[in-house]
């Protein structure tokens, strides 16, 4: 077999302001199946919907055993072209082909249902993968053992933290032996020792033959795990070669994203019923959008939201990770007006400033968040929403002195330094 994926001139339209309903019993599943013939024999008079083109004249072929990253900025298509693959979404043209049982983990408790137990899941997405019932059981305890949620096992997973869903989510895809394992993004959910452990696992199931499609915006995890990547931009292939090459090409190209984002459709913004982000820029002082900044002058980032649900405290965050995929740090709005106060219905523009001589050379990539911390909920995270990179002018008066050369670290801040001068002691006898 010379592919066990094939893609062939596919594409993906999507009716754009569609809305998505809340998950439902088992119950009321059955319920609305059962009704939906009606709803297609019902007239409608409303006017066609906008349509969008996630996907556009996508071609390629992946043999067995080879570990494919696929990376772009956001909205690039990235896991709509997952979503086509594990054919839980079809192609609006074009063809997939798909040889052998596929695994894959697209969202958190992506073929969970939020009614069944994690035991009762497990043996679900077991079956939904094609797997005998005494094959998940020899595999049971090994999953959850990885999964660490031993003593929650039996409880419905609707009450499991986002982590425990992730981990026992990524453990069922990973240990029911599937030919092809497609992962997106949620590993970012887990903390460090869990990314670690999967892409560990993901290693292991490449290490026995089988196909890994993972999409990631680590630049270090898609270097450190796949031989080939697939760079993405507006639905398209526009690189396909060896890690290393593309991932530089990506971060020098400016496809990985821009200085200032917006969403104009408050219903394509990232968010929920309770906010929703509307732009993050990078600003001066004197408010102009800036996507290279002096390393002597400090730069603020920009992040503007509407809160759609009063009563909420809420807390804007910022993540700041280097071009090699590392995080700086990560800074909190600790506004003392609204840290502990819940939040009227409004538009809110929060502005963090980052002081001058203090971030390292280079790109500097913003994820914009907000979160509730009692109890704990991320309202939004959007990774890479905004980059800009600080240059050094080399006039001397920086913490590099008068070194020319290259300086590693993530950070590069001027720090007091103090130096005591003793005379030499003369020699003894004169």
């Amino acid at each position: 077999m010379s592919a066990i994926v094939r893609a062939q001139h596919l594409g993906k339209q999507y009716r754009l302001g569609a809305r998505s309903a809340r998950y439902g019993t088992i119950r009321e599943a059955f319920l609305d199946m059962m009704r939906s013939p009606f709803r297609r024999l019902a007239p409608n008079g409303r006017a066609a919907a906008p349509t969008l083109w996630a996907l556009r004249d996508v071609s390629f072929e992946i043999p067995p055993g080879q570990v494919v990253g696929i990376i772009g900025r956001n909205g690039a298509g990235k896991s709509t072209l997952l979503k086509v693959l594990s054919r839980i979404t079809r192609p609006t043209t074009g063809r997939v082909e798909v040889y052998g049982r596929v695994g894959s983990l697209l969202e958190v408790g992506t073929g969970f249902h939020p009614e069944l137990t994690g035991r009762e899941n497990t043996y679900l997405s077991g079956a939904i993968l094609g797997m005998r019932r005494a094959e998940i059981a020899r595999k049971f305890d090994e999953i959850v053992a990885f999964a660490e949620v031993e003593k929650f096992i039996d409880t419905p997973v609707k009450y499991f933290s986002s982590g425990m869903y992730l981990r026992l989510a990524f453990s069922v895809a990973a240990h029911l032996e599937p030919d092809i394992l497609i992962v997106d993004e949620v590993l970012a959910v887990g903390d460090m020792a869990f990314q670690r452990k999967c892409l560990n696992k993901m290693q292991d199931v490449q290490g026995h033959g089988r196909t890994v499609l993972f999409v990631s915006h680590s630049m270090p995890a898609i270097s450190r795990l796949c031989q080939r990547v697939l760079l993405l931009s507006e639905g398209t292939i526009v690189r396909d070669g060896p890690a290393a090459e593309v991932v530089s090409h990506y971060l020098g190209s400016g496809l990985s994203t821009t200085a200032e984002r917006r969403w104009e459709n408050p219903e394509q913004a990232p968010g929920n019923q309770i906010v929703r982000l509307r732009s993050v820029r990078v600003r001066t002082k004197d408010g102009a959008t800036v996507d290279a900044v002096d390393i002597r002058q400090p730069v603020g980032i920009e992040m503007v939201y509407d809160v759609l649900e009063p009563g909420t405290v809420l807390m804007p965050n910022y993540h700041f990770h280097n071009e090699d995929g590392v995080c700086a740090f990560i800074a909190h709005d600790l506004d003392p007006e609204w840290r502990f106060t819940p939040r009227p219905a409004g538009r809110y523009t929060s502005v963090l400033w980052i002081p001058g001589n203090f971030l390292a050379e280079g790109s500097i990539f913003v994820t914009a968040a907000a979160s509730t911390y009692y109890p704990m909920a991320v309202h939004f995270l959007e990774r890479d929403a905004a980059v800009f990179r600080v240059v050094d002018a080399l006039d001397g008066d920086t913490a590099r002195g008068d070194f020319g050369g290259h300086m590693p670290g993530v950070v590069r801040p001027v720090l007091p330094s103090t130096t005591r001068f003793e005379p030499a002691l003369e020699p003894a006898g004169r």
